[in-house]
């Protein structure tokens, strides 16, 4: 493949990549407290659309700082999780080969 070739595969790649990271604006990963009283939603991009509180855990400040921490970590690592899959798999797929860059995405 010429030095074209591959610069027009790059920007196709790159334009996947963006449109790839929209769609990921639409996938919902959702995570809730062991006990089911808190409820968060966020994006696959991290951010979050929705947080769900019981009344029960109102009364009860240090446990609800608790529970939106653990709730808040396990929804960004799915999230995270989901975007590096989705990201890696199209830069794998259209990336020309280029040597000495067969590393960058893994």
């Amino acid at each position: 493949m010429d030095l074209m070739g591959m610069m027009g595969k790059l920007r196709e790649t790159q334009q996947k990549i963006e449109d790839t990271k929209q769609r990921l604006n639409t996938v919902l990963i959702d995570e809730q407290s062991s006990d089911g009283t808190l409820n968060v939603t966020l994006t696959a991009n991290r951010t979050i659309k929705s947080i769900s509180i019981d009344d029960s855990l109102l009364e009860d400040k240090e446990q609800l700082e608790d529970y939106l921490i653990l709730v808040l970590n396990k929804a960004i690592e799915k999230a995270t999780k989901v975007n590096e899959a989705e990201l890696d798999a199209v830069a794998k797929m259209d990336m020309p080969m280029i040597p000495g860059m067969d590393n960058l995405f893994k």
